[in-house]
């Protein structure tokens, strides 16, 4: 299983984190991919000024809500194959 850990804390949030969250649950609805990815909150990663900061399994990536879609499709659907 995957896990795609997203910051949530205060420089995250005020980035988009929650739009980031909103956006990945959707696509991996869509897909039907629920049973292949765990999503989880976490508070700081430490880079906040590159947020939002979303870990797959342990790499690290910037995602904004405008950068979702790109994101999903560029790092997340290649490492479930």
């Amino acid at each position: 299983m995957m896990k795609i850990t997203i910051c949530i804390g205060s420089s995250c949030h005020l980035k988009g984190s929650r739009e980031v969250v909103e956006g990945l649950q959707k696509l991996i609805a869509r897909d039907g991919l629920k049973d292949k990815i765990e999503l989880a909150g976490t508070f700081c990663l430490g880079k906040c000024q590159t947020g939002v900061n979303v870990l797959v399994n342990d790499e690290r990536f910037s995602v904004s809500p405008e950068t979702v879609e790109e994101f999903y499709s560029s790092a997340v659907l290649p490492r479930l194959k």
